[in-house]
């Protein structure tokens, strides 16, 4: 009897020091990243960038343990998720810049009979940077294997109610029983180079839209924070980004308690438990905040698995 595959997509993180360098290499060779036409030129820049990057970023994950978190917590979702559709549906992920690859999963499904293979991206908005990517790399691997497999994919899901749940769930476990109208909530999104976005790329408007979906929700609960914003992190170079950064934002909140959920992640990676946790929690100290708190993702929620099933069942 033929089985059906869930994957879960993602960017990945090195499970070790010696794999950031290989991490920053895969990244910076994607031709949806660094989006010149030349090959040879991307391989030029990527190499500069990842020899610059790659002692700094080390220093990183030796701070977070040696590793990414996000190995970790995907496999604790890939089992939950197992548990939660049975044994006759196969649950595994894939991660784009460092193991598990996708040639190496197809290859294990291959070897399983599989009539269809769910793609689901754990990125909640649409951006060619990251959706597009994983999805265009695992769809290519397949396509070349000997696999005969149907597959299907699903591009954002942001606008799920179940998954927006799972969010608000986590502000309210940082929260507690405090006053909402003691803080500022800033829903912080990876930034993106800004001719990325003008070339088409829809992360933007899918960003913003999520936005205005989750501040109905908190209107909802009675989540009254005292105001509501979006900026944007992790910006690299030279060129513009989007904006407003958070850095930016931090400067312009009057309030002095600010709670930062991370709108574009919905497993923690080092840039939630370094660069949120660690970097703009010291920003937020200079500027004089007198709490600042930062929201775990959804991770393995119970809440996010529901999502996932119901983003699996509606895929069918």
């Amino acid at each position: 009897m033929k089985k059906e595959a869930i994957i879960l997509l993602n960017m990945g993180g090195p499970n070790n020091l010696e794999e950031v360098e290989m991490f920053l290499t895969n990244m910076f060779n994607d031709k949806n990243i660094l989006t010149m036409k030349s090959n040879l030129l991307r391989k030029f820049i990527g190499g500069m960038i990842t020899f610059t990057r790659t002692e700094k970023s080390q220093e990183i994950y030796r701070q977070l343990g040696g590793k990414s978190p996000i190995v970790e917590h995907t496999k604790s979702l890939v089992k939950k998720l197992q548990t939660r559709v049975g044994k006759g549906i196969i649950v595994d992920f894939v991660m784009r810049y460092t193991p598990p690859f996708a040639n190496e999963v197809i290859e294990r499904l291959n070897k399983e009979e599989i009539s269809k293979i769910y793609l689901i991206p754990m990125y909640p908005q649409f951006s060619t940077t990251t959706t597009k990517s994983s999805l265009e790399d695992f769809e290519e691997y397949y396509h070349s294997s000997s696999g005969d497999a149907i597959l299907v994919e699903i591009k954002h899901y942001f606008e799920n109610e179940t998954y927006n749940k799972a969010i608000i769930q986590r502000i309210q476990e940082k929260m507690q029983s405090d006053d909402y109208r003691d803080f500022d909530i800033i829903f912080s999104a990876h930034g993106l180079p800004q001719k990325i976005v003008d070339a088409g790329d829809v992360y933007e408007k899918h960003v913003t839209r999520h936005v205005e979906i989750l501040k109905k929700m908190l209107a909802e609960e009675k989540m009254e924070f005292h105001e509501t914003h979006l900026a944007y992190q992790s910006k690299v170079g030279p060129m513009k980004w989007l904006e407003p950064s958070l850095e930016t934002k931090l400067k312009n909140v009057r309030n002095r308690g600010v709670i930062i959920y991370p709108i574009a992640f919905t497993i923690d990676n080092s840039e939630t438990d370094f660069e949120l946790e660690i970097e703009y929690r010291e920003i937020a100290h200079e500027l004089g905040f007198k709490d600042y708190r930062v929201c775990r993702c959804v991770n393995d929620s119970e809440l996010f698995v529901d999502a996932l099933v119901e983003i699996y069942t509606k895929m069918k």
